[in-house]
């Protein structure tokens, strides 16, 4: 008989992986891709990574190797693979193993966002044959709660709000079999062991528990009344989306008169019947980021109250993504409005004892539960055009997954900016960024601010050697920022507002060198102490050159301004001809309101100078009758947007004149554009046909700076990019000339992006 093959001889392995490896079902990935191949081992979480140690044959551990890089779980994102070869250990078990996690290092961005609830789950929810039947906390490995329950990493379930729930022995069960969907699913739960519902009333009493608790709150959206409910990050306030009155006394209540609301319907075909969507569209409201999508309504929709989005083309829609949300919306039958459970400029509620004391004069009823809310996660906004999506408020199902950066560098605390703040964490490769914070008007919106930053520093357990802040001498955020610099005895860097909003952009698209950055939007502080808004920034490295701006203007009064867009017609008019601003703004103000505002202008008085295009998109709103005085800043900005006759290409004259020094900025001069506006309202030309001719005058403005400047590569940022049309055109003009165009994309352009430029920058001072 001839010799026996003699085996193959074996090999191990040590294996780190890096990226969004916990939360989302790896270990059990990796334990079964190792079984499959007969490798012994074992896998564990550490703090940032996902640790390997796998034994067998070369033939297999090369092929276990090729499924990790190729078949990760969907929710996955691998960054790096390290592998090294280990010594063999002799008479290892034949076996591979899950083991204990270990916190031998800092935490690193390692966690998945929240993610909607899977097909699966749903399955499970909607068939009474399973245990899981309408039970609102269903959750496995590919769905469910992440950023919004976990307290620190490693990720497992003692270091979630889950803790308090001990699993039951069929959960047990589940938890542990490596067939399971289950298997290592730390927010497991059933109805035996896990979260359960109550309905209140306003005053905290318990009108009903469990399953009877949905239904009633169910009975009482649709009845007219207002339930405040509990959800994934927060408190969320829902109401009949086709009851006019029920949606008018929301409004009334939550102290929001104007800024439209989000809905939530039931199913693609629901959102089909009321909003035009792509299949792109579709997709993004079915993934399991499941954001609110801007979608353009149908006029032969259904009677969606006009309350939801007054005089706005668009609806902000999404589809159910818990299942609390799901079997609300099958019980309550209709589309519903879900906004966030707050007052005007407070922040979000997200434990039952504040919401009690904070919406008990909005809600009527109270859905609650018991599992706790870590921090708060706000629902992400965006909409899609023809590269996909644009976010202009990043939270669920975004945050925290990490932007990565070029190359590393030092922990940088970034504490944004004033208005739809965020925070930024910088960890070598990566910049974390929290869910969106919102505005810092009010004392609970700067506690919630605060514990941001504590929080991301916290559960990274970072120490910060720089921190980053808004150039601004008075926003909340700086002053923070400078407590925490001098606590820390660390390097403070003040980040010119407008410089963020470009190196924001370029952080996420990765570019090095000189760009032209077109930072429009509504105020800043310059670097000259005005305020900025328009502006054409050269950027490269630390710097920047202001190459150009609009014509300044002042405004009377100041901040009061943004919600009064007539102050800034007034202010425009005002630098044209005295006279003409008086006979024009008449209509606007009191004789003794407008002697005193002339007065302040002549005299310079509480009228800064500005050179901002958002205050100009609200004197050019104004003088065409749409919006003297607003709710929200951005109201009378998008008035005039949604105004605009797609029919009319032709421009307003805004010329681009020189320089009046050798090393000045050019102007952009408005004075014309104003002029032809004013003669068009005279002449009776339409409303769409001058928004038209106005955005259309900004597009070939961006292309004339871009010319001057000679730089191929230009950057859109700034809230007036919030502006689809605008943006649209701006970024058609320059690719048709041939410059290379970058938008902000899974970053806000607005002020929510404002963080991720401070530490961009503040890396390489």
């Amino acid at each position: 008989m001839g010799k026996r093959d003699a085996s193959p001889p074996l090999g191990r392995w040590r294996i780190a992986v890096r990226g969004i490896v916990q939360g989302v079902g790896f270990r059990p990935f990796v334990y079964n891709a190792a079984r499959a191949r007969g490798l012994s081992g074992w896998v564990a979480n550490e703090a940032d990574t996902v640790q390997i140690e796998v034994q067998g044959e070369p033939a297999a551990l090369d092929d276990f190797l090729k499924t990790l890089e190729s078949t990760p779980p969907p929710r996955a994102r691998i960054d790096a693979i390290h592998r090294e070869a280990v010594a063999v250990v002799e008479n290892a078990r034949a076996s591979f193993e899950i083991c204990a996690s270990t916190a031998h290092s800092a935490p690193g961005p390692a966690i998945p966002a929240d993610l909607a609830t899977c097909e699966a789950c749903l399955a499970e929810i909607e068939s009474a044959r399973e245990r899981r039947h309408r039970y609102p906390f269903t959750n496995c490995t590919n769905c469910g709660p992440r950023w919004s329950i976990i307290q620190g990493l490693p990720y497992d379930r003692p270091r979630t709000s889950m803790a308090r729930f001990e699993m039951c022995p069929d959960c047990r069960a589940e938890y542990s079999d490596p067939a399971d969907r289950r298997f290592h699913a730390q927010p497991i739960a059933c109805p035996r062991c896990g979260p359960r519902l109550r309905l209140l009333d306003a005053l905290g009493a318990e009108l009903a528990d469990g399953d009877a608790a949905l239904r009633q709150c169910a009975e009482a959206i649709r009845a007219g009344r207002i339930a405040a409910l509990k959800g994934l990050g927060g408190f969320q306030l829902v109401v009949d989306a086709l009851d006019e009155s029920a949606v008018a006394r929301l409004r009334d209540r939550k102290r929001r008169p104007d800024r439209p609301f989000a809905l939530m319907m039931a199913s693609l075909d629901d959102v089909r019947r009321c909003c035009h969507v792509s299949s792109a569209e579709a997709n993004l409201l079915a993934a399991p980021e499941a954001p609110i999508l801007l979608l353009r309504r149908r006029d032969d929709g259904p009677g969606v109250a006009p309350a939801v989005a007054p005089g706005n083309p668009y609806l902000g829609v999404m589809l159910p993504y818990t299942p609390l949300h799901h079997l609300l919306m099958a019980a309550v039958a209709r589309p519903v409005v879900c906004t966030s459970g707050n007052l005007s400029e407070e922040p979000m509620a997200t434990a039952t004892q504040d919401a009690l004391a904070r919406l008990g004069s909005i809600a009527d009823v109270f859905l609650t539960h018991n599992r706790p809310i870590v921090r708060p996660v706000d629902d992400s906004v965006g909409w899609v055009d023809d590269d996909g999506l644009r976010l202009v408020r990043r939270a669920r199902g975004f945050a925290p997954l990490p932007v990565a950066l070029a190359r590393p560098g030092p922990t940088v605390l970034a504490v944004g900016g004033h208005l739809k703040n965020t925070v930024a964490l910088a960890l070598e490769h990566h910049a974390v960024l929290s869910a969106h914070v919102g505005d810092l008007e009010s004392p609970a919106s700067r506690e919630v601010h605060q514990r941001a930053v504590e929080d991301l520093v916290g559960f990274f357990q970072a120490t910060p050697e720089r921190v980053a802040c808004d150039l601004h001498p008075d926003y909340a955020s700086t002053r923070l920022a400078e407590s925490l610099a001098a606590a820390w005895n660390v390097p403070l860097i003040r980040v010119q507002h407008h410089h963020a909003h470009v190196a924001a952009c370029m952080a996420e698209h990765g570019l090095d060198g000189a760009v032209l950055g077109l930072a429009w939007d509504g105020t800043g502080y310059g670097a000259d102490g005005t305020v900025w808004g328009g502006e054409a920034l050269v950027c490269e490295g630390t710097g920047f050159t202001r190459l150009a701006h609009p014509r300044t203007f002042r405004l009377p009064g100041g901040d009061r301004a943004v919600r009064e867009p007539r102050r800034s017609a007034l202010g425009v008019l005002f630098e044209i001809d005295p006279d003409t601003a008086r006979r024009h703004a008449a209509a606007w103000f009191t004789p003794a309101e407008l002697d005193t505002l002339l007065s302040m202008l002549r005299q310079g008085s509480s009228s800064p100078l500005t050179s901002s295009l958002g205050r100009l998109f609200d004197a050019v709103a104004a003088l065409c009758g749409l919006a003297p005085v607003i709710s929200f800043e951005g109201q009378a900005a998008m008035a005039l947007e949604f105004a605009v006759d797609p029919q009319h290409q032709e421009a307003y004259p805004l010329p681009l004149d020189e320089s009046g020094s050798p090393v000045g900025p050019r102007v952009a001069d408005w004075r014309p554009l104003v002029e032809a506006v004013l003669a068009d309202r005279a002449a009776g030309v339409s409303v769409g046909r001058i928004a038209a001719r106005f955005h259309n005058a900004l597009a070939e403005l961006a292309l004339a700076i871009a010319r001057g400047a000679g730089i191929s590569r230009v950057v859109l940022g700034g809230g007036c990019f919030q502006n689809r049309l605008l943006a649209a055109r701006a970024r058609t003009r320059l690719s048709e000339a041939g410059f290379n165009v970058y938008n902000p994309r899974g970053v806000p352009p607005g002020d929510g992006g404002i963080a991720l430029g401070q530490v961009w920058l503040a890396r390489q001072n």
